[in-house]
Formats: C-alpha cells, sequence, structure tokens
C-alpha cells in the first residue's frame, strides 16, 4: 500500500474550488504524464496515463475511476481500478473554507499493486505516489485560480 496526502491553499472561494473539481473533464488532464481520458457517465471515467517508476520502468496505465461521493462543496472521493494493470486504490479531493477568498485543498492518493508484479512495483509505487500527489494537487489548485484570476 503506497499513500500520500497533500496540503495546499488557494486564493479563491470554496465555491469555485467545487466547481473545479465537480467536473472530471477540468482535472483529469492535469495528471501526471496524462495522454486521455473518457467519462462513460456521471461517476465513472477511464484515464490513460504514462508513468514511470523508478528510473527504469515506464508504462502506460488505464484506470476506471469511480466516483464514490460527491460532497458539496467539501470532499470528493473516487476509487481506481487498474484496467490493464493489476492496480487498485482510492483517494479523495477536499476542500475546507479558510474565508471568503481562500481555500484549503487536500488531495490523496492510496494505491497498491497486486498479482505477479506486486513485489516489484509496490515499492517503486511507494516512491512514486508522493510525487504524484503532490504535483496534481498542485495543478489542480493552480489551475483553478488561473480560472478564477481570468
Amino acid at each position: 500500500m503506497s499513500s500520500h496526502i497533500h496540503k495546499m491553499e488557494v486564493n479563491v472561494p470554496i465555491e469555485k474550488v467545487w466547481k473545479f473539481v465537480n467536473s472530471m473533464d477540468a482535472w483529469a488532464p492535469l495528471i501526471p504524464g496524462y495522454i486521455d481520458h473518457e467519462i462513460i457517465n456521471e461517476r465513472e471515467s477511464t484515464w490513460t496515463f504514462k508513468s514511470v517508476f523508478g528510473k527504469i520502468i515506464k508504462k502506460k496505465i488505464q484506470l476506471k475511476i469511480e466516483i464514490t461521493n460527491w460532497i458539496e462543496p467539501e470532499k470528493v472521493m473516487f476509487n481506481l481500478i487498474g484496467i490493464n494493470e493489476n492496480i487498485n486504490g482510492h483517494g479523495y479531493f477536499k476542500a475546507v473554507k479558510i474565508s471568503e477568498n481562500k481555500t484549503s485543498m487536500t488531495g490523496f492518493l492510496d494505491i497498491t499493486a497486486g498479482g505477479t508484479l506486486a513485489k516489484v512495483m509496490n515499492p517503486l509505487l511507494k516512491n512514486s505516489i508522493p510525487e504524484m500527489t503532490e504535483e496534481l494537487t498542485i495543478a489542480v489548485g493552480q489551475k483553478i485560480e488561473e480560472m478564477v484570476n481570468l
């Protein structure tokens, strides 16, 4: 099991954060290594991205994302299910109102590899999940601020 949490503040009202994270089309392209995504329905999508594990292994990963809970305007919870790899996990985006124009935003990912490659992949995931979580959370926060300031 590899997990990481990253917290940051954005100079945006919580309602603007919610409007952004409520749309998978808005934040899926911000995944590190993003290739494409497809919306299946309001709660399901598939994402394809290229990931580098360690310095040796580069993989094209396809995941099904299932939104398990929308808690407006504070939290989006989701499951990750590997399509082409035995990888599963979950995560969330959480927003907490600090003031009228400032929001604390938290991103969390927990991913585990299974099957025959688990012994190799899980140590690599342990090293890459913190960076992936931070990059995604920061990218979402920056994009939200950019859109509000346009």
